[in-house]
């Protein structure tokens, strides 16, 4: 990993954000640009029975792939929209998705919440 898992997950609660067009055909999808395509696919998914250090050890090559992408961003945001529930996409890992996925949803009901409250405030003043 490029970093221990509680900073990746810290930088990746971010809430989402308008993925940039950087300067390709605005046609064209966004994994026509991501680095990936040029690696080994088995890299970024796990072969069945692979042993907790080989995992490991192959997350974070997929994640130093992930690190040099200029799609990264528009790759993550893909994989916590669908959601995609295994690989490494955008950096993070399917565990890691799902770290974000469940902040965001607690995020999104602070948010409906403190909403909700600040609306029967105003109303009863």
């Amino acid at each position: 990993m490029l970093h221990p898992p509680h900073q990746s997950l810290q930088v990746a609660a971010v809430p989402p954000q308008p993925v940039p067009v950087r300067g390709r055909d605005q046609d064209a999808p966004w994994h026509t640009e991501a680095v990936c395509r040029r690696d080994e696919a088995g890299l970024f998914f796990a072969p069945s029975k692979e042993p907790t250090a080989a995992r490991l050890s192959r997350e974070e090559a997929a994640k130093r792939v992930c690190a040099r992408c200029p799609v990264m961003i528009e790759c993550r945001e893909h994989a916590l929209l669908q959601p995609e529930p295994y690989g490494v996409w955008g950096g993070l890992t399917a565990a890691e998705r799902r770290v974000v996925l469940a902040r965001r949803r607690r995020r999104d009901l602070e948010l409906q919440k403190a909403a909700h409250s600040t609306g029967t405030i105003a109303a009863a003043g």
